[in-house]
């Protein structure tokens, strides 16, 4: 399949696995997640990739000029796609805590690794919590409204933020 012609996940699994053949393990976080837990309800074009362990960043840009991207600024592009990369710096944690579930979406021989639906909405409702953005909020309800989320495992991790409050009005804006 031509990189042009790639929808996200293909895309994010074509990266991936050329990271992890050449050292790079990297897991998938952010809008790019809630477009895939929407089945592209939600139109991310940026890939957040978070580093397993530390990376010399001139290692990934080594790696991915090998490929056809170019470094944009903080970003990565490929002039056939229009996705952008970006890496986050380890460890991944959603605000205070260690990721302790990660997802994995298999095609072929190739495996993608990403944030479950309920880290998703975690990590949603962190940039909600302490960035008051609201459209992360609404992110946040998307992939709960399609998926199977632990909202006990959300409430507790949004406790241990000090976000009692916030967390409520998420509760409360839940279809039930």
């Amino acid at each position: 399949m031509k990189i042009e012609d790639m929808s996200i996940i293909d895309f994010a699994l074509h990266v991936a696995d050329y990271l992890y053949n050449n050292g790079i393990e990297v897991v998938l976080s952010g809008g790019s997640c809630v477009t895939i837990y929407t089945k592209n309800k939600y139109i991310s074009c940026d890939l957040d990739f978070v580093l397993i362990s530390h990376i010399v960043p001139k290692k990934i840009k080594e790696t991915l000029e090998r490929i056809g991207f170019q470094e944009k600024g903080k970003y990565f592009k490929h002039k056939k796609s229009q996705y952008l990369i970006d890496f986050l710096s380890p460890p991944l944690s959603l605000g205070e805590e260690p990721v302790k579930e990660i997802s994995k979406i298999r095609k072929g021989n190739k495996v993608l690794m990403l944030l479950s639906p309920t880290d998703c909405v975690k990590d949603r409702l962190a940039a909600y919590y302490h960035w008051n953005d609201e459209q992360s909020f609404d992110q946040a309800l998307m992939v709960y409204k399609e998926n199977q989320v632990d909202l006990g495992e959300v409430e507790r991790w949004s406790l241990n933020e000090g976000m009692e409050d916030k967390f409520k009005v998420f509760k409360e804006s839940l279809p039930y």
